[in-house]
């Protein structure tokens, strides 16, 4: 299936026997590629404290209700070293936008997996001073992981998205060009969004020099001035990851654990079933892991035996190659 292909309305508003093939398509070029692999990663969430005020995150730093907390590198070394389940081949570490966190706990994190483990090595920090995105990368970090979350400019700002949207896809274009993988991702379904924004944002994915892409639907967060609107539908959200599926291929498409949050259930089972081949496993500490308010404190953990059952309900079975090597190989077979 060509690169060029693109989704049209009809697609992204498939329901019935229209979505069931889409998404039939979009599992059909999953196993073309992969097989019945799913790669499998641990979460770790490292620090709650944000220094932007996105409206659609529990965690910006406007809520004041919110327990802060930074976790310490000694007690993640000792999770993820000694306790990670045995599924799991690469670990996310991801923050708030915390410039502190990310010098004095991840990057020393970082260069203790890559020192004692072959584990491949993601983070989700948000935007950067260079200098530290540098040492990160040196340090063994080879996915960036930075959403641009809406592709239009006026939404971006008026949702007081990190900068600009211009800043952050030309940090996005940078962290490519620098060597690292890059994947990305946007929301689904914010209010006032349908069709036509999802289009968009689908659009400006596939224009973006990315590994991957998530679509996470519109969930309203608690302490956010969006708390009160309607969520996201599922169907949408779910016809925008077969779409990735069938736009690129080779993408990286996790499956969120926000999918459990919309819709009638079964959500993360359904988005394996769209073409999604990344879960990811939740290790965060219990006492940090409620203060991690990314939507609502009642999200559902994915843990290694909720992930092993969604995967058998598809036929699928844990990647034993991690993510890193998949993706270094894909950039090694395309130089």
């Amino acid at each position: 299936m060509p690169d060029a292909w693109l989704p049209t309305p009809e697609d992204l508003d498939a329901r019935g026997a229209a979505q069931a093939a889409l998404h039939e398509r979009a599992r059909a070029v999953a196993h073309e590629r992969l097989g019945s692999r799913v790669f499998v990663r641990a979460v770790v969430e490292v620090s709650n404290f944000c220094r932007e005020n996105c409206h659609y995150c529990g965690m910006r730093r406007d809520n004041r209700s919110l327990e802060r907390y930074r976790a310490r590198h000694e007690s993640l070394a000792e999770l993820l070293l000694r306790h990670r389940p045995p599924s799991v081949t690469d670990v996310n570490i991801q923050s708030g936008e915390d410039p502190i966190a990310a010098r004095e706990l991840v990057l020393p994190l970082v260069r203790t997996l890559r020192r004692e483990t072959s584990l491949g090595i993601s983070v989700c920090l948000g935007t950067l001073d260079e200098g530290v995105v540098r040492e990160l990368h040196e340090a063994g970090a080879t996915t960036y992981i930075v959403k641009f979350e809406a592709a239009q400019a006026a939404l971006y700002e008026q949702l007081q998205a990190p900068g600009t949207l211009p800043e952050r896809l030309a940090f996005i274009r940078a962290r490519a060009a620098s060597g690292w993988h890059v994947t990305s991702g946007f929301i689904a379904g914010l209010p006032g969004q349908g069709v036509g924004s999802a289009l968009e944002n689908l659009r400006l994915a596939a224009a973006l020099p990315l590994a991957g892409c998530s679509v996470s639907p519109f969930v309203p967060g608690e302490a956010t001035p969006l708390a009160g609107c309607e969520a996201a539908s599922l169907d949408l959200t779910l016809n925008c990851m077969a779409a990735m599926r069938l736009m690129r291929p080779d993408w990286v498409i996790p499956a969120v654990s926000a999918l459990n949050l919309v819709g009638e259930g079964g959500g993360y089972e359904r988005g394996l079933g769209a073409g999604a081949r990344l879960v990811t496993i939740n290790l965060t500490p219990d006492g940090f892991r409620d203060d991690y308010l990314l939507y609502r404190r009642d999200r559902l953990i994915m843990t290694e035996e909720r992930i092993l059952s969604a995967l058998s309900t598809h036929g699928l079975e844990p990647s034993r190659q991690s993510l890193r090597e998949h993706l270094d190989s894909l950039r090694a077979a395309r130089v």
